[in-house]
């Protein structure tokens, strides 16, 4: 199991090492969605069906609030209009507001595949709703890291030095955005109900971001690896915020499957993925998606977040 304790590293980003990543996570952004439920119906190729063949079902994919409906589209269309093919299925992107409005989809098997963050992959796993199939690697890696940011004005140098500040979290099960932060408080011996003058919930690492720039609140916990993307979008968010904390490792949000998805799925998803990079348009794809290839994924990965969430008190 790794080492829980909070990173004393520097608290610097590179982006040359993580340039490519963020719009597979994982660990998990989105401008804020509406109430109402986002469905994305990508059926625009369809097979032509046979004489006398019932037109194939739907394949279902589900994606975790990690962006806002049309960057959804933009990141992901390819991708599932590829698996549906492969597959002989039209496509369906499906997003709901919450992470754990995703794993309730997942529970009633309402999805074929899922893309979920850390945090909602141990609850689901937890709860045996889902099974981890393939996990996204980045830069070589399977990892991400949760950062704590302030304005540029601020000065504070630790997430310690926030007490009595407004902060944001994004997702109430996120792993970057609310685990780690509460987690690493009562590491420091604070109570971390207590600890802040108000917190808030976003619902999206961007949005946590903008808040932070804007002055909205005195600090946020993000994931660090949207964040570079985000510095890479707009060199000029460098000005106005600061990362004054970095987290250990944690394992990467995996992609999973309901429990009971039949071993031919199962095994025809893993297939598919696994092998997209060497696919004629795979390339495209997988950098749309920001990752450098699909591998297959380690439960083992997950303990160290299993162990915070245990110490933090946060379900769902």
């Amino acid at each position: 199991m790794k080492n829980l304790t909070r990173s004393r590293r520097p608290a610097t980003i590179s982006v040359s090492l993580f340039a490519a990543a963020t719009l597979v996570l994982a660990g998990c952004s989105s401008t804020l969605a509406s109430d109402s439920d986002v469905r994305l119906d990508l059926s625009v190729r369809e097979p032509i069906p046979a004489v006398g063949i019932i037109e194939p079902q739907t394949l279902r994919i589900a994606v975790a609030a990690v962006l806002s409906p049309e960057g959804t589209v933009e990141s992901y269309e390819d991708l599932a209009t590829y698996l549906g093919e492969q597959l002989g299925r039209p496509t369906q992107l499906i997003q709901r507001r919450t992470y754990a409005e995703v794993n309730d989809l997942i529970e009633a098997n309402e999805v074929d595949l899922a893309f979920v963050c850390t945090s909602a992959y141990v609850d689901g796993h937890e709860r045996s709703i889902m099974d981890l199939l393939v996990v996204p690697e980045i830069a070589g890696e399977t990892v991400y890291r949760s950062a704590i940011i302030v304005p540029s004005s601020s000065t504070a140098t630790s997430l310690t030095e926030l007490r009595d500040a407004s902060f944001a979290f994004t997702d109430p099960m996120s792993n970057t955005g609310r685990v780690y932060p509460t987690f690493a408080l009562l590491q420091e011996g604070e109570d971390p109900e207590h600890f802040f003058s108000e917190t808030i919930f976003t619902y999206g690492h961007d949005r946590s971001i903008e808040a932070v720039a804007a002055r909205v609140v005195d600090g946020a916990a993000v994931d660090e690896l949207v964040l570079v993307n985000m510095l890479k979008s707009d060199p000029g968010l460098a000005d106005r915020i600061r990362v004054v904390d970095l987290s250990p490792d944690f394992g990467i949000p995996p992609v999973v499957v309901p429990s009971g998805t039949p071993a031919s799925f199962r095994n025809a998803f893993t297939e598919l993925l696994l092998g997209l990079e060497d696919a004629p348009n795979g390339p495209h794809i997988l950098s749309d998606l920001g990752i450098d290839r699909f591998v297959l994924g380690d439960d083992g990965d997950y303990d160290s977040v299993r162990s915070m969430i245990d110490a933090a008190g946060i379900g769902r």
